[in-house]
């Protein structure tokens, strides 16, 4: 069974983030509020852990996973940003946005979309993950908490919580979280592509 901790969304409580932290760095599969909706996530490399995610949301290995970074500085290890790019992601981050970009030798391949060898990466504008990602110092690998068949994310940590308990190992309760998704912006060609539109206003 899961660990369950509530934690403030604004202030998060510094003991239940380093407690967070120690399961994280046990290979823990933990699910956290991000500023768009409720997410699943790993340490970057966990294999097993990310074969426990796919089976959760049912994912086939066409799927772009999502590395959640501290800041700008560490996007730019997994990705390969030019500066046309760079302007765009600093103008919109930290916020609801996931940026597909070709991934460089950093990210594990499996991660990587295998035709396209790309990765989505964000900076999310939440407390308790920039929190934990500040303190883990290292990105979290993720994807959004939408279950196999539902439109829309699972919002409600009571929910959650009933639904998910016995298969992750870690749920935060930040409180009641948006249902939207993040707008995703594919910057791995010529041009940048809004390929869906979510919560995220893009700004030029």
């Amino acid at each position: 069974m899961s660990q369950f901790f509530s934690i403030h969304s604004k202030n998060p409580q510094s003991r239940l983030i380093d407690q967070s932290i120690k399961i994280i760095k046990k290979s823990g599969l933990f699910i956290f509020p991000t500023d768009s909706s409720y997410a699943l996530g790993c340490k970057l490399g966990e294999k097993k852990t990310v074969d426990r995610i796919r089976i959760i949301r049912e994912l086939d290995k066409e799927h772009n996973f999502t590395l959640m970074c501290q800041d700008l500085s560490e996007l730019s290890v997994y990705a390969k940003v030019n500066n046309q790019s760079y302007r765009l992601i600093k103008a919109n981050t930290p916020g609801p946005f996931t940026f597909i970009l070709k991934g460089t030798a950093e990210v594990p391949r499996r991660l990587l979309h295998q035709k396209r060898k790309t990765i989505g990466l964000r900076v999310p504008g939440s407390p308790i993950i920039s929190a934990i990602l500040k303190t883990l110092g290292e990105p979290i690998m993720s994807v959004s908490l939408l279950m196999p068949g539902d439109s829309y994310p699972l919002a409600d940590p009571r929910e959650i919580r009933i639904k998910l308990e016995h298969a992750v190992d870690l749920i935060i309760d930040g409180g009641n979280c948006s249902e939207g998704l993040t707008t995703i912006v594919d910057l791995s060609s010529s041009y940048p592509e809004i390929i869906r539109q979510g919560i995220g206003d893009l700004r030029a």
